[in-house]
């Protein structure tokens, strides 16, 4: 048992006394209990009284426990007599149970062969012998006294607290379960609040059990009045600060709320509450109503005169006011509040799901109805059907077009497809080619939802939170971990109020260069759409033109996802979105274009051909596309078979210096190229990557990093040696070397190497046979 002071010396001071301990305020009808007092008789039995104090010894709360009982079934008059005699009746062992209503023993039988009700014990006593070491606790009944024998002191005062504490809430839930004058209860709310505080006991039922009893009596008392109620919450708040509310009095908490949000109740008693909440709580899943007590509290600041300024006020004390929240529970409660109140917000639209599209075929502007049984009529905002250009200039077209309605109706008992879409493609779930990306306009692809005038403020409320929650940097990373799956519902992503009050935190992002931040903007797994394709041109979040794509394109460019792997999907899914953003002068989609034809990304000769027009149309794409060209020339001529078979840049060579030396003629047959002790870093890797004979690369001792092995990984299929020697790769750039199935010496000699990862490495490259992995985590 944990306790938080010693008690081995306190033997002693107990040996030869007998103490009483009872409550200064009484229950109701228990006005004078505490006044009858056996008085101190002669001989070797000594009483003393014994006042219980906050301070000192500490004892945990008794459930069950081994005990000797002794029954005497005389008067109280006889009790001294019997006590100084030699000879006491027989001790009987039992296991006894402490119930919240009484003593019951596992063996019934003898002395406890019925249960002992805590409302037949008169009184409650400590004793202590001077002729034996016993030590017992005596309970006073009308049938006689029941005497319980411990092993020392400690535990025989165990066994009274907890026996006084069973007794005293026993009471107190009796009586205030049929109250009369509710300032006569309001009285025994305040002493059975004091009880919990003062006891020596240490137990979470402690708080908890008198919060229990309030919240019942609060579920069956509802038509008090407002003071009665700010009454009794003042009453029980002492008891609040280290302790969640009860689920009955959450709800008795949510109410108050709603009725009364500027009552200085909210500010005084449910701020600490609150704050302890976001602060402590592990998981709202098992104790929802303190998620909704969450929600109510800080719609209620909503509510206050300053509204959303009193609202930042409490999230800024959340956070602190230093630059790192030392609370790591806070952002995850807080971001879980949101999304909670923000579901609540489309619960109506959730509920009729059957009867609203999918987030996919919003994008593509059609629907399916196959088996659906809608309950009620479904608008979508669609533009008319559009005439393509008969040219294959398609993509010359700068005009945007217009938005127009289209009504999808949906009628009951009607199982076939209703939903047709005008001049398009016969298959719903088809996804839009090229031509449908750059017609669409983004703008119309969103579900027409009218919030209800509440809903709508609840939005704004917690919507702007998030908001708040993204500007703070030390929670960005998480902010965007937890937000990365799109925990909303699809009627959310597709109500454009929403969209545009989430934006701001999707910006944010698009614009932390932590990679851990940026990196979030993809989605979270294949098949499942992101940030990144609910925000891009044609995505069913986009009312900007693509503004927002094209910064997240940029910060992820600029990234360690200038790789091919982004480049390809990019041009699966996004190519459409990045040509017309092209066409409209975008300086990151035109190098987009560009890197896809340097990279052979576009194997279809009419689709390349479309991507130079494109280019050819714009002043920024012409000359990006002539740079491209006498870049393409120099690497044929860099390509063209010649030169020597191996090379070694001088100590101190930079980036600079290798790009130099390589436009200087032809290295077809570069096979061995050292780098060693020079200074090039991870930017040479767009050098080297143009080397197609390269089979033995030495970087020892250079500043070659992640980003460069990364992009190694994917253009150098061929090397078969890799010296990596004291550089500052980590695992991050070390997992990408398991795609060279051509390596056979591998030296991370001095690396952040770990465990885990060379064992990784050593599992997928099978012809691996020379590793130096000295002085690493896996040495």
């Amino acid at each position: 048992m944990d306790f938080t002071s010693g008690g081995g010396g306190t033997n002693e001071l107990h040996n030869n006394q007998i103490y009483q301990c009872e409550e200064s305020k009484p229950l109701l009808g228990e006005m004078s209990e505490g006044n009858n007092n056996t008085k101190v008789g002669a001989g070797p039995c000594k009483r003393t009284l014994h006042h219980c104090s906050s301070s000192g010894m500490r004892y945990k709360l008794l459930h069950e426990g081994d005990i000797q009982v002794c029954v005497v079934k005389h008067p109280r008059t006889f009790f001294s007599k019997i006590l100084t005699s030699k000879f006491l009746r027989r001790w009987e062992p039992h296991h006894l149970t402490l119930t919240d209503s009484g003593l019951t023993s596992a063996t019934p039988t003898g002395y406890m062969e019925t249960p002992l009700s805590y409302s037949s014990i008169e009184d409650l006593q400590l004793l202590s012998w001077d002729n034996a070491p016993k030590y017992c606790v005596q309970l006073s009944s009308p049938v006689g006294t029941i005497l319980l024998q411990a092993a020392n002191s400690y535990l025989r005062d165990q066994w009274f607290h907890s026996l006084q504490w069973k007794k005293k809430i026993y009471k107190y839930r009796k009586v205030l379960n049929n109250p009369s004058r509710w300032d006569v209860v309001l009285k025994e709310i305040r002493a059975l609040v004091d009880m919990a505080l003062t006891s020596p006991l240490q137990d979470e039922s402690i708080h908890q059990a008198p919060l229990h009893i309030i919240s019942t009596l609060l579920a069956e008392n509802s038509n008090l009045s407002a003071q009665d109620h700010e009454n009794i919450i003042v009453a029980i708040a002492p008891l609040l600060e280290n302790n969640h509310p009860p689920p009955d009095l959450c709800e008795f908490f949510c109410k108050h709320c709603r009725e009364r949000p500027r009552s200085m109740v909210v500010i005084e008693v449910f701020t600490p509450v609150v704050q302890r909440i976001l602060k402590h709580n592990m998981d709202f899943g098992k104790c929802p109503r303190l998620r909704l007590f969450t929600q109510e509290y800080i719609l209620a600041l909503n509510e206050l005169n300053g509204g959303m300024e009193v609202v930042k006020k409490f999230v800024h004390s959340m956070h602190g006011p230093t630059g790192q929240c030392p609370h790591p529970r806070v952002l995850p409660n807080l971001v879980a509040v949101c999304l909670a109140a923000i579901y609540s917000c489309y619960e109506e639209f959730i509920n009729s799901r059957d009867n609203s599209p999918s987030l996919k075929e919003i994008r593509n502007g059609c629907q399916q109805q196959n088996d659906r049984k809608p309950p009620m009529p479904l608008r979508l905002l669609r533009p008319e059907p559009l005439t393509p250009p008969p040219t294959t200039l398609l993509l010359l077209s700068t005009a945007p077009s217009p938005p127009h309605e289209i009504l999808v109706e949906l009628e009951r008992n009607n199982n076939s497809a209703n939903a047709k879409r005008k001049g398009g493609p016969a298959g719903g779930d088809s996804e839009p080619n090229l031509i449908d990306c750059l017609l669409v306009s983004p703008a119309v692809n969103t579900l027409s939802i009218q919030l209800p005038a509440q809903a709508d403020r609840v939005l704004g409320c917690f919507a702007l939170i998030l908001k708040m929650l993204s500007d703070y940097d030390d929670w960005r990373p998480a902010l965007a971990s937890l937000l990365q799956p799109i925990p909303f519902p699809k009627e959310a992503l597709a109500h454009g109020k929403f969209t545009k009050e989430l934006k701001y935190v999707i910006q944010r992002f698009a614009e932390d260069p932590r990679q851990e931040v940026h990196s979030c903007l993809l989605s979270v797994r294949s098949g499942k759409d992101g940030w990144f394709q609910l925000y891009s041109p044609g995505g069913v979040a986009c009312d900007d033109d693509g503004e927002l794509f094209a910064s997240m394109v940029h910060i992820l460019m600029g990234s360690c996802y200038k790789t091919k792997k982004f480049l390809l999907s990019l041009a699966e899914n996004k190519l459409g979105p990045c040509m017309l953003l092209a066409l409209r002068g975008n300086q990151t989609m035109v190098e987009i274009l560009c890197l896809m034809l340097e990279y052979n990304i576009i194997e279809n000769k009419d689709t390349q051909l479309q991507i130079i027009s494109t280019l050819q149309s714009t002043r920024v794409g012409f000359r990006m596309y002539e740079q491209l060209c006498d870049r393409q020339r120099e690497l044929k001529e860099l390509q063209r078979k010649g030169g020597p078979t191996r090379l070694t840049l001088p100590s101190k060579s930079t980036d600079a210096d290798l790009a130099r030396l390589l436009s200087s003629g032809s290295f077809g047959n570069l096979e061995n190229l050292s780098l060693a002790f020079t200074n090039v870093t991870s930017a040479c890797a767009e050098q080297l990557i143009k080397l197609p004979s390269l089979k033995q690369l030495n970087l020892w001792s250079t500043q070659f990093g992640d980003a460069g092995l990364r992009l190694l990984s994917e253009h150098l299929a061929c090397l078969q040696v890799l010296n990596l020697c004291e550089t500052p790769v980590t695992d991050a750039g070390l997992l990408a070397l398991s795609s060279m199935k051509s390596l056979c010496s591998l030296n991370m000699n001095s690396t952040k190497l770990t465990a885990d990862t060379y064992e990784d490495l050593k599992a997928k490259l099978p012809n691996l046979k020379d590793v130096d992995v000295r002085y690493t985590e896996a040495w």
